[in-house]
């Protein structure tokens, strides 16, 4: 199934393979940070505003969040390859209707909506055809470097090029730009063949798939109406996590029906891979509250245009291309709890220097060290802590591994726009400023705290299933 060289470094039709997935995780992440630049060009073009963009933009991130599970769950049906390719159709029809949109409202469908919906039905894919494809730790650091590398690279750059786009042709050129590379994917993504044949007998989980979904829905809702409603807030929050434990109860209703669950119950008991995943909720958590955050202050606070703000982004850009550049090297000298740990140190520094600096100075450029921090860090551990969750299981459990994976990192995605900017549409001044970072940098510890959890011996393979609940799909 996998094809190494002498050496252990992935023969050269695998890194062939490797170029498209790598591409779908970066314009997927693109697509979650590059309208931070936009703000002011859409509201006013779209006769809204700066709430309202917000809203767009954390539908699409809720909505990748709510369907991950699902669409990881569909991969063993349909198979890994053909629902890749579908979800790239998809997210290109949502791209080229987003840079036609009239009004917000044609844009909620085209970029939250279809680009949501594309996004969950192709990412899931892409890492359980990389876990599938390449074997040992270091080929699959290498591997999950340059996808995860990709994916924080296209969110740290997203505000650079979204702003060059806007400021030299208008904001509706960066979603052709979207469309434009998912046409590449879409041919450079031919020659893949699905490792695993696909199952259409396999069951699939309507009722599991609703709660889920509704569950993670109502949870973001709740902190999104947090500016405007408290009690609202607390009520949505409630009701979500109520439907969550509903959907738990779905899922060992049917095991011990002998029924196959959306999401298996044997995913929850691995200690390694639930550390794992709440550090990999609380990097995006950081990586887009911080992007959203910085991006919303210079525009709106200081009066910068998209291309001043992309600019002043590619410090975080740089840090996140050398520590992904480096992600095999440092698997090969370091463990992967340490390589975690290290990134969130290093991370938390970058927010408390963010903080520093937009008192300290007043050149836009005392941004960069914090950025650049922020950005190292962050690639530091991206690598690390999928390669920790994805390789905690066997084959047979990747389909729902890589879904509630990218369910969790799209649902710190949300989450970290959604808090950063309640707290910024309280007023976009100073004091809202550091009090978005501080929340940022007060979940980093909590991350911080998991990583440090993590078993030192690395991550462990998952216990045998329990003949008694084994899924009959």
């Amino acid at each position: 199934m996998t094809q190494t060289t002498t050496t252990g470094r992935p023969a050269a039709a695998l890194r062939r393979v490797l170029i498209p997935l790598a591409l779908a995780q970066f314009i997927c992440s693109f697509a979650g940070s590059n309208m931070n630049v936009m703000i002011n060009d859409m509201s006013k073009d779209l006769n809204t505003t700066v709430q309202g963009i917000q809203v767009a933009i954390t539908i699409f991130l809720l909505v990748m969040a709510a369907l991950m599970i699902p669409g990881g769950k569909l991969t063993d049906r349909y198979g890994r390859t053909r629902l890749f390719r579908i979800g790239l159709v998809v997210y290109g029809v949502g791209a080229l209707m987003s840079a036609a949109a009239p009004n917000l409202g044609v844009l909620i469908i085209g970029n939250s909506i279809l680009e949501g919906v594309g996004t969950a039905m192709l990412i899931p894919p892409v890492y359980i055809l990389t876990t599938l494809m390449f074997t040992g730790v270091a080929a699959r650091a290498r591997a999950f470097g340059a996808i995860s590398g990709m994916g924080g690279i296209g969110a740290a750059a997203g505000p650079l090029l979204g702003g060059l786009i806007t400021s030299a042709i208008s904001w509706r050129a960066a979603f052709i730009f979207q469309a434009l590379v998912i046409g590449v994917i879409v041919v450079l993504s031919r020659p893949i063949k699905d490792p695993l044949p696909a199952d259409p007998t396999r069951r699939f989980d309507i009722r599991g798939a609703v709660l889920s979904a509704a569950g993670l829905i109502l949870v973001v809702t709740g902190i999104l109406a947090a500016d405007d409603n408290g009690w609202l807030t607390v009520a949505l929050i409630a009701a979500g996590a109520a439907v969550l434990a509903a959907f738990f109860w779905s899922i060992r209703s049917d095991e011990r029906a002998g029924k196959e669950p959306l999401l298996s119950s044997r995913v929850f008991k691995n200690h390694t891979a639930n550390l794992g995943l709440i550090t990999q909720a609380t990097q995006w958590v950081m990586l887009l509250g911080t992007s959203f955050t910085v991006a919303a202050y210079l525009q709106v606070e200081r009066g910068y245009d998209a291309i001043q703000t992309g600019v002043i982004f590619t410090a975080a850009t740089a840090g996140l291309l050398v520590s992904s550049l480096g992600a095999e090297r440092f698997a090969k000298r370091r463990k992967q709890r340490t390589l975690i740990i290290a990134g969130f140190l290093i991370t938390i520094v970058g927010i408390v220097v963010l903080i520093v600096m937009v008192n300290g100075l007043k050149s836009p450029w005392g941004f960069a060290p914090g950025l650049l921090l922020v950005g190292f860090g962050l690639g530091a551990m991206l690598t690390p802590s999928v390669n920790l969750v994805q390789s905690s299981f066997d084959e047979d459990m990747q389909g729902e591994i890589s879904g509630l994976s990218r369910s969790v990192s799209n649902l710190g995605s949300s989450i970290g726009t959604a808090v950063a900017g309640t707290i910024l549409v309280a007023g976009l001044t100073k004091g809202a400023y550091a009090a978005a970072m501080i929340s940022l940098a007060v979940i980093g510890l909590i991350g911080l705290l998991a990583a440090v959890r993590l078993p030192r011996g690395g991550s462990t393979v998952a216990p045998a299933p329990d003949p008694a609940v084994v899924p009959v799909g």
